[in-house]
């Protein structure tokens, strides 16, 4: 603890990280520095931990969760750093006399990685119950001085338009309200709120906040797999940031703590940034992206520390799905086999049978739930055509979506009503199913049945875990409310994932939800990749995977590629590059393609297989910034120590150029070449040295996309060189 005038201090952190925790004269702790470089200027006292209790709520009136009144009450009780292998974790405990709550706040941080995980935990110690409508797992100000420079980048989602991010200043979003004239606070916030079991299906729990004028960024995410909340507002001087799991005004949750009892909130991460690229006459260039692109960094570093160790992360194979624009639900044995074999042809390491494996009359949809293979579509048993997968050098793989009992199915009468969601005492029916509430061992048991017997009965090594309804606020059965029952089953899901893979180690587990409606790092710090979309139409499937790894690893990133006999070689390669840079996840009619068509697939996969392992340790930027939904030129970069590998698609119909910015290799010469496709006309190119900046331009009319390398050149190179 250090000294001043006024306050003392608690630092933490480690080589890439600083922490400051200020302890006011009254005892309350906040946040006062949170970053990876020089400090900011000295932000407001944000209380460390909000909590909203029934009896006791603001300590003035708003919708916010900033100054409640036991947070602007809690006061400074001590603190205790402990390391766990590469973790550094802070514990700051804190107390309210009034309540006898004490609070708990947790900060968590990979050492060399500039980027901390937080959550909350509160322990009743008075003597009467108390009611919590909110609770905070991180709060604090973000350092700037002035809001009015401030940006936020935040993303919409929805099926089928996912990850649809926007950039703009937060004037735009909340109005400048003179607040020191008035003396007061405001009481207005820009609060983006999830629902429900679809954690990403309108908005995403990822965001950022970010200050051009200094280069400081802060990117965050929620990580929960239920209802969430994030906020940015205003106070006299300057912004604070709240991050939440789900609270009582949004979602439908409370909880009543007994004498003794304590409750644990979700947790959230912030990743930090103070990012000042140089150009070549080393002025800074102060930018919003970059200090998105420093942020960006962090979150994929923390990101790759949070994730469970599995093989999968080493081998990254890749995945043929029958399914979009292919099959589409109606697989047998007819229809797979000349599948298998065109998908191990092209060089696909997992083959996924997709749904409709288990459907014997053609009208699955809410008949499903014992998950038995289907006698009619595979006339020899499914076995035959799993046992031609591995024949074929390929991982088997099946479509499943557990947590869901369809209202036909018989295991609807065979499980208890326990087992399920309900509300007043009824079953909740979504879209013709129910929902298993796997906090019941019922629930557990079946769906540890069914995936124990394809694991060890028939051979999977490959689930793609599909979820395509949202039960709405939750479950009122032993529970203090809808929300809390929801998040006890939230967390039960979560249990029943580690308990999966401790049984089968080996086994990969996709997330997927209607595409990616659930896309939180509470399920993919546990499963292997994420689908990142369902859409169909292939010239609007870039954006989503441009924007994807700002919510996803690009090695857990899997977007689908899906060329079709149909499509002219241009189209057939712009498809398939929208796959490479993430998990190539293939589909589409290979075996009805011509030759030529088959060879372009083999190279597209040949490709991918020679970049992936650098992939895998990448972090992403964006040359044109972030992608807009109809932006003709869209462009991601994921950048190595030793390359950057770019990935641009033009939709526009003629021809067209682009002027693509990686002020990372800024005065420095580069060799540009082509990883993808290789077999069509080349695109013109400019290398501009002093600026870092690739102009593209595309000779060929219609859509058209490449896969390049960018690397600096070795000194002894005389000019860069451009193989477009």
């Amino acid at each position: 603890m250090d000294s001043s005038h006024t306050e003392t201090s608690l630092e933490w952190g480690h080589s890439a990280l600083r922490v400051v925790i200020a302890i006011s004269p009254d005892g309350v702790a906040s946040i006062r520095e949170l970053g990876a470089g020089d400090p900011g200027p000295r932000p407001l006292a944000q209380p460390l931990v909000e909590v909203l209790l029934a009896g006791h709520g603001r300590s003035r009136a708003s919708h916010r969760f900033s100054d409640t009144a036991v947070g602007r009450r809690l006061t400074y009780a001590g603190a205790e750093r402990v390391r766990d292998g590469r973790w550094h974790e802070l514990r700051v405990t804190m107390r309210d006399e009034r309540t006898g709550l004490e609070a708990h706040a947790h900060l968590r941080s990979a050492e060399g990685v500039p980027a901390v995980r937080s959550w909350t935990t509160i322990v009743n110690r008075g003597a009467a119950e108390v009611v919590v409508l909110g609770v905070t797992s991180f709060a604090a100000a973000f350092p700037s001085g002035s809001v009015g420079g401030l940006q936020v980048a935040r993303a919409d989602s929805e099926w089928l338009g996912e990850s649809r991010w926007r950039l703009r200043p937060l004037r735009e979003e909340m109005a400048d309200l003179n607040l020191p004239l008035h003396g007061q606070d405001g009481r207005g916030r820009l609060a983006v709120t999830s629902t429900g079991t679809w954690s990403t299906g309108q908005h995403l729990p990822t965001a950022a906040l970010l200050d051009p004028a200094s280069g400081r960024a802060w990117l965050w995410q929620v990580e929960h797999n239920g209802p969430w909340r994030w906020e940015v507002g205003e106070r006299r001087d300057g912004a604070y940031v709240a991050l939440l799991g789900p609270t009582d005004i949004d979602h439908q949750w409370h909880a009543v703590l007994a004498p003794g009892e304590s409750f644990t909130t979700v947790p959230a991460s912030v990743a930090v940034s103070s990012f000042r690229p140089h150009d070549a006459h080393g002025e800074i260039h102060n930018s919003a992206y970059a200090a998105l692109h420093g942020a960006a960094a962090a979150l994929t570093a923390h990101r790759r520390a949070l994730v469970r160790p599995h093989p999968d992360r080493s081998r990254l194979p890749v995945v043929f799905n029958d399914y979009m624009n292919t099959l589409m639900g109606d697989p047998t044995t007819a229809k797979l086999v000349p599948l298998i074999d065109a998908a191990a042809e092209a060089g696909a390491e997992v083959f996924c049978i997709d749904a409709g494996w288990y459907d014997d009359d053609g009208d699955w949809w809410d008949s499903v739930g014992e998950w038995k293979p289907s006698q009619t579509r595979f006339p020899q048993g499914i076995e035959e055509v799993l046992s031609h997968i591995r024949g074929r050098g390929m991982v088997p793989g099946l479509w499943l979506e557990p947590e869901v009992i369809g209202v036909r199915s018989p295991m609807a009468g065979k499980l208890p009503a326990e087992a399920f969601l309900q509300r007043g005492g009824t079953r909740i029916v979504e879209h013709g199913r129910y929902h298993l509430d796997l906090r019941h061992p019922a629930a557990v048991a079946h769906l540890d049945e069914v995936v124990d017997r394809l694991v060890e009965q028939l051979g999977v090594g490959y689930f793609k875990l599909d979820y395509n309804i949202d039960p709405g606020a939750g479950t009122d059965v032993d529970a203090a409310s809808p929300g809390a029952g929801l998040l006890a089953c939230n967390r039960a899901h979560q249990a029943w994932l580690e308990a999966v893979l401790d049984r089968h180690p080996d086994l990969i587990l996709e997330n997927c939800a209607s595409g990616a409606m659930r896309m939180d790092y509470a399920l993919l710090s546990r499963m292997q990749l994420q689908s990142t979309s369902d859409q169909q139409d292939p010239l609007l499937y870039p954006p989503i995977a441009v924007a994807a790894p700002l919510s996803v690893l690009p090695e857990q990133s899997a977007s689908w590629a899906y060329p079709q006999p149909g499509m002219d070689d241009e189209r057939v390669a712009y498809s398939l590059c929208t796959g490479m840079l993430g998990r190539l996840y293939l589909s589409g009619h290979l075996p009805t393609m011509t030759g030529e068509q088959r060879e372009a697939v083999r190279a597209a996969v040949a490709a991918y297989r020679d970049i992936r392992t650098a992939l895998a340790t990448a972090v992403p930027v964006w040359p044109l910034g972030l992608p807009g939904w109809a932006d003709p030129w869209l462009s991601l970069g994921l950048t190595t120590p030793d390359h950057t590998y770019v990935g641009v698609w033009c939709r526009a119909d003629e021809r067209a150029t682009a002027s693509l910015s990686l002020p990372h290799l800024a005065g420095r010469q580069a060799d540009v070449e082509v990883v993808y496709p290789r077999h069509l006309p080349v695109w013109d190119g400019e290398w501009d040295q002093e600026t870092g900046r690739l102009v593209l331009g595309k000779p060929v009319p219609g859509p058209s996309a490449r896969i390049f390398r960018v690397s600096a050149a070795s000194p002894s190179s005389p000019d860069s060189s451009l193989l477009l």
